[in-house]
């Protein structure tokens, strides 16, 4: 109750009695440090600046070359290496895939600005889904105040939903650390992390116009062991997708709006297999989107999402503030009704107050083969932004509430309360 109350003392004093919050006011209180040269070790086998291989670093210049041979040698060193991507300038990248396993502990400084290609048509013929592509890597730590820009302007021009090209994308990599970093205009989604383990992911600043498609900010896939705080994330879609084959997810003192919200999902699209369990958020400000905390699954899907945990958070001018979608369908046509589904069970909701945009602030839309259970209310105070009234509506939706729920549940009460209660302290 404790990190609650200080997390409401945070955004009062930015918001008047409507939420009415400033996203820069937030922003000020995970201020990012100012670019520049970090204090690095002067031994010559220890630091590597791009510079040093070739890059001009004046936006221009075609740069990749030399971040591959910069990468190379860092790779190959048996001792701890830093490459150095220095301020004040800006370098042009083109897909690039950077490989391991190293031989030891490597850091990629960047401070300065690292920009992606304006025009899609540079991928012809590479895989469209990657631009900066970390793969099988141990150990490695990404930093420096630096900018990462994917220049994506063009691509939403050309609606390219199908290719989900990535900004920074991590692939199979342990012992991750990605720290102090402004990731902007992403073709599509911005940071993905892929089938990997032991991730920290903080003090970023993920951002592009809410009109961008497809733009989620963090996105964690059949990754276990994450760890994503103090952040801001303002895109055009989820600012955090966590999706198939993901466990022990722990998201902290996070903004996001506008976009899509935090999102479990979407699971078992065109008739896939996949779980989602322990994940754990722990305050969030989630302000101007169109979902609050979410899981959405596909009909035909099946797996599991399960040993879920959303508490303080705090809502502005949210649509579905809370909102459990088994019949989601991304699709110009109709969805076909299916009988199977993937599983939701022991989703605990806690100390969760604001504004809704919707008159349905609470909506468990649950499939009648595969209904949810083991839903929690706790401590919800949902108002609507515009002064009427907010309602819940359930279907097939079972669980148990307790304290003050406003907008009223509409659970089906079970006798499983007390295992729910035992339920709410997500392992890790």
């Amino acid at each position: 109750m404790h990190h609650f109350c200080s997390l409401i003392y945070f955004f009062c004093i930015l918001m008047c009695p409507k939420f009415a919050v400033h996203a820069q006011g937030f922003e000020s209180l995970l201020q990012l440090p100012r670019s520049g040269s970090p204090r690095t070790k002067t031994r010559a086998k220890r630091v590597l600046s791009v510079g040093d291989f070739g890059a001009k670093g004046d936006g221009h210049h075609d740069d990749t070359k030399a971040f591959e041979h910069a990468w190379k040698i860092a790779c190959s060193f048996p001792v701890r290496t830093r490459i150095l991507i220095p301020a004040g300038h800006t370098y042009l990248v083109r897909p690039v895939e950077l490989g391991g396993p190293c031989k030891s502990r490597v850091t990629l400084m960047i401070s300065g600005t690292i920009v992606a290609p304006k025009d899609p048509d540079v991928w012809d013929g590479l895989n469209p889904r990657k631009w900066l592509y970390f793969h099988q890597v141990n150990h490695l730590r990404v930093d420096g105040g630096g900018t990462v820009n994917g220049m994506g302007q063009e691509w939403w021009a050309r609606s390219c939903k199908r290719n989900k090209t990535m900004a920074l994308t991590f692939h199979k990599c342990k012992n991750l650390k990605v720290h102090n970093l402004i990731v902007v205009n992403s073709q599509q989604m911005h940071i993905a992390f892929t089938n990997c383990l032991r991730v920290t992911v903080s003090n970023l600043k993920v951002i592009a116009p809410a009109t961008s498609p497809n733009t989620d900010g963090i996105h964690i896939s059949a990754s276990r062991g994450v760890e994503v705080k103090d952040s801001i994330v303002r895109t055009g879609d989820d600012c955090v997708s966590i999706v198939s084959n993901s466990s022990r997810i722990q998201i902290r003192n996070i903004f996001c709006g506008p976009g899509h919200g935090i999102s479990i999902g979407s699971l078992g699209k065109s008739k896939s297999w996949a779980q989602v369990h322990n994940v754990f958020v722990d305050g969030a400000f989630i302000s101007n989107t169109e979902n609050g905390v979410r899981i959405k699954t596909w009909q035909g899907g099946s797996g599991y999402a399960a040993n879920m945990k959303f508490q303080n958070v705090l809502m502005e001018n949210v649509s579905y503030p809370i909102i459990i979608d088994q019949y989601y369908c991304d699709s110009n046509l109709p969805c076909a009704n299916q009988t199977l589904n993937v599983k939701v069970d022991n989703i605990s909701f806690v100390h969760i107050k604001g504004t809704s945009a919707t008159e349905e602030a609470i909506k468990f839309a649950c499939s009648d083969s595969f209904p949810c259970e083991g839903l929690y209310l706790e401590d919800i105070r949902l108002e609507s932004y515009t002064g009427g009234i907010t309602k819940s509506f359930c279907w097939e939706a079972y669980g148990s509430s307790s304290g003050l729920v406003r907008p009223p549940p509409c659970l089906i009460c079970t006798d499983s309360f007390i295992k729910q209660k035992v339920g709410l302290a997500v392992a890790f």
